[in-house]
């Protein structure tokens, strides 16, 4: 089977306040919609998996990943009352959603030479249909301790490819999260995404999209 490319999207708040993080989460759970829509693989890498994060790492893979991801890019406005501000007079919150290569990040260039590469046995529904292989596959960069672990496919080598690529997405964001302790570089990137055109809007606390 050929590997296909990941499609990799930066979904953040840059340095904004609660609302931009609550955005970022809105964002995920409506990309996540659209790939599954779509017949997409996604998945999401988000700091601390915390509920409401100032950014993520979205991984895109599937016939048309590019087409949805050339509809997100870009700065995203969503105008809502401040769930947690109730006296708050701002309305309008900003995310943006940036593409992301590779390529330009030699931390996501794995040399495999390097990785612990471990298998293990997957859980799985009991009775005949259990899997009784060593299919699940963790990966771990010695360098960072970073690990990725999969177990979604039945194929060994299926899972191989998959921990793969959600190490590369873990290194990509972990380097994110650092670029994102640089306080001047944020404070200039949330006014960017305040200055910029939107591609999509939304309003309200559905998060319903403006046509």
């Amino acid at each position: 089977m050929t590997r296909q490319t990941a499609i990799r999207l930066l979904i953040t708040s840059g340095d904004g306040p609660h609302e931009c993080c609550l955005a970022v989460a809105h964002v995920l759970r409506r990309l996540e919609q659209e790939a599954r829509d779509k017949n997409l693989h996604f998945q999401a890498e988000i700091p601390g998996n915390l509920p409401e994060s100032p950014s993520a790492l979205v991984s895109l893979t599937g016939e048309g990943a590019e087409r949805l991801a050339m509809r997100w890019r870009g700065t995203v406005q969503w105008t809502c009352p401040s769930p947690f501000r109730p006296h708050h007079k701002r309305r309008n919150w900003f995310v943006g959603v940036f593409g992301v290569r590779d390529e330009d990040h030699p931390e996501a260039v794995l040399d495999l030479k390097s990785l612990k590469v471990e298998t293990f046995r997957s859980g799985g529904p009991g009775g005949q249909h259990q899997n009784t292989t060593d299919s699940g596959v963790r990966v771990t960069h010695p360098e960072t301790g970073v690990c990725a672990v999969s177990t979604d496919e039945r194929s060994q080598h299926r899972n191989r490819q998959v921990a793969l690529d959600r190490l590369a997405a873990k290194l990509i964001l972990q380097e994110q999260e650092r670029l994102a302790r640089e306080k001047s570089a944020q404070n200039l990137l949330h006014r960017q995404l305040e200055r910029g055109n939107p591609v999509r809007r939304f309003k309200g606390v559905r998060f319903s999209e403006i046509s």
